[in-house]
């Protein structure tokens, strides 16, 4: 059987729809075609769910013991069993330090996984920050995980879909605190970390926009402090410098026009809404997240734990579907 590569898929927050999109993954044909997914979870949940919507029993299980003597022999799709949750303990679509607890550990067990070289890349299904917060994770999501996990001297987050991709200069932070952390090397490494992702989706050298920070992009310093004359368009002069093709800083207002959006491949956003509002607005079911600047691949959904149909059997799996695919594209131009 010729080898295709294997996708460790993280069950995300066990109280939302991540389970029941697992366990649609394990059976999607677009996913089969492409990769070997090894969901990282709890066997036990996933019974619980396919039983409770009559859902067909999934593949193989594994222990993390099994996994990790014999993962070079397993072929098709797995789940490892981590045992870190009993189904009877959650409350679907309820907050709980418990779950928080377990998600974490789903992750953690993915990052080591990926950076040991037993999986090609790593698809994470959706965390709920209040339960990792609740569990006294000191992270607010993925990315800052990530990113910490495997010493990153440099990340981002990128979300990507064919009609538009935003990469975000700051992520989880509060409005008030976004100007602070504006630098001009943060800036130019979101563009240059951008700009190589894109040529791997593309193939091929990407046009990119950077947004401004203030309205009408600060009006020549009418509105805010200059960002956009001190911090970014230095920036963008030396990403310009370095042979790449960025133009900048658009008033973020407008940047987003038709005629702005088919003249580019990606857009360089200062903070998390100014890019999230739009892409969602226009690619929310297609939309994939990905952390850039690791040394390992990863992509996500682009939706969180939708506590109110979890466990129901309605979730939209299409999203989840993507990043896997993404997640094969990236394995394997990188290889």
């Amino acid at each position: 059987m010729t080898r295709l590569p294997r996708i460790a898929v993280t069950m995300g927050d066990p109280a939302g729809v991540g389970p029941e999109l697992c366990l649609r993954l394990l059976r999607h044909p677009e996913v089969l075609s492409v990769c070997w997914p090894a969901v990282i979870g709890d066997a036990g949940v996933l019974l619980s769910v396919a039983t409770e919507l009559n859902w067909p029993a999934f593949p193989a299980v594994v222990t993390p013991d099994v996994w990790w003597h014999r993962a070079h022999e397993l072929t098709g799709p797995v789940v490892i069993d981590l045992e870190a949750i009993r189904a009877s303990k959650i409350e679907p679509g309820k907050v709980s330090a418990a779950c928080g607890k377990a998600a974490y550990d789903y992750v953690n067990f993915a990052i080591d996984e990926a950076l040991a070289g037993r999986v090609d890349a790593i698809t994470t299904g959706p965390l709920h920050k209040e339960a990792l917060h609740e569990a006294g994770i000191p992270f607010p999501g993925h990315t800052e995980i990530l990113a910490s996990r495997t010493n990153a001297e440099r990340s981002c987050m990128m979300l990507t879909a064919e009609a538009i991709t935003c990469s975000l200069v700051t992520v989880h932070v509060g409005y008030r605190e976004v100007p602070a952390l504006l630098t001009t090397e943060r800036v130019r490494d979101t563009i240059e970390l951008t700009a190589e992702a894109m040529r791997r989706i593309r193939g091929r050298e990407p046009r990119l926009l950077v947004c401004g920070l203030n309205p009408h992009a600060g009006e020549s310093g009418l509105f805010g402090e200059r960002e956009e004359e001190l911090i970014i368009a230095p920036a963008i002069d030396a990403a310009r410098g370095a042979g790449i093709d960025v133009r900048g800083p658009l008033p973020p207002d407008t940047a987003f026009l038709p005629k702005y959006r088919a003249r580019c491949d990606a857009y360089v956003c200062m903070y998390h809404d100014q890019g999230l509002i739009p892409l969602k607005a226009i690619a929310f079911e297609d939309a994939v997240n990905v952390t850039l600047g690791l040394p390992i691949v990863r992509t996500s959904v682009d939706h969180g734990t939708a506590f109110d149909i979890a466990w129901k059997g309605v979730a939209d799996v299409s999203s989840f579907v993507q990043a896997v695919k993404l997640a094969v594209k990236l394995c394997t131009r990188a290889s």
